[in-house]
């Protein structure tokens, strides 16, 4: 039997406290302050080299920081908390001779305590792949596999390293709603993704790191509204230098013969195009996704 765990939501599961890690005369993280606690799902956004993999890689254990405090369930990442994390990296090395069901039965003999392989075929969808060799694997069901490995232990935490690549939009949906299922019992997941839709949709908290720094921290509709609450979309003679003028704008942009324009008084934007009588056509007002305000808030930083 599972030992019971703590369920006080107050003690994070995950701990960084002034946690800087250099390579040689290059510093990818830059004191990083962070707690994650029982039940959140947290998504890691950031351009590459931002350094993303190696506060995971830190936070695993698998690498050390250079400087500051690192805890998981309030100890120092190792052997007495390994049994109760999962880990989804890519480009892990399976053995390609065994069978789906095989490498799961095998990998739950690491741990004192696994869920059922039924169980665990089924959260990933590979009920069906279960007597296909590995090496018979596309890369999409080799990814589901990868997930199939990280659960199998019944983990308290999770980590996830871009999960949905080499997935088409099928499976990825599924993909996230049998993790959401995962996370409803309570458990902590952290993913890392460059679909930003995604982390819009399933996390509850985001991280949004640049060169070696945590940029953002809050909800995606907290990171959101850094930005602009709106997007506008149209066909205008207004030129863009203007547009950045306007009362209310925050940010302005051409895609494709478009104006975009990012305010939170899309109504006071508009009046002023018709008082100074400009053009519109092919007019679209909706809310600012995260992949906007994720190019905003980074570019600003460049």
């Amino acid at each position: 039997m599972k030992e019971n765990l703590s369920t006080d939501t107050h003690f994070p599961v995950v701990s960084l406290q002034g946690v800087s890690k250099y390579y040689g005369s290059h510093q990818a993280l830059n004191d990083v302050h962070l707690d994650v606690h029982p039940g959140e799902v947290l998504a890691f956004l950031g351009p590459n080299g931002a350094g993303k993999t190696t506060a995971i890689q830190i936070m695993l254990g698998l690498r050390q920081a250079s400087q500051g405090s690192v805890k998981l369930f309030g100890e120092t990442p190792g052997p007495r908390v390994r049994n109760r994390i999962g880990v989804m990296l890519q480009d892990s090395g399976l053995p390609e001779n065994l069978t789906v069901a095989e490498l799961i039965r095998l990998f739950a003999s690491y741990y004192p305590y696994s869920l059922p392989v039924e169980e665990v075929l089924e959260r990933a969808d590979l009920v069906a792949k279960r007597k296909a060799m590995v090496r018979q694997l596309s890369g999409g069901q080799r990814q589901r596999l990868y997930f199939a490995l990280a659960i199998i232990g019944d983990p308290d935490l999770i980590f996830l390293d871009e999960p949905t690549v080499a997935m088409d939009v099928s499976a990825r949906r599924i993909f996230w709603q049998q993790l959401q299922e995962f996370a409803a019992l309570g458990k902590t997941v952290l993913f890392s993704t460059h679909y930003l839709d995604e982390a819009d949709e399933m996390a509850d908290r985001i991280v949004v790191m640049h060169q070696g720094a945590v940029l953002k921290d809050g909800s995606p509709q907290d990171i959101k509204r850094l930005v602009a609450a709106k997007t506008v979309k149209l066909k205008t003679d207004l030129s863009l230098a203007s547009a950045q003028g306007f009362k209310g704008v925050e940010r302005a942009e051409k895609q494709n013969g478009h104006l975009l324009v990012y305010t939170n008084e899309p109504e006071t934007f508009l009046q002023s195009l018709m008082l100074e009588n400009y053009t519109m056509t092919d007019l679209t007002v909706i809310d600012t996704d995260l992949e906007a305000a994720f190019v905003s808030l980074t570019r600003t930083q460049a």
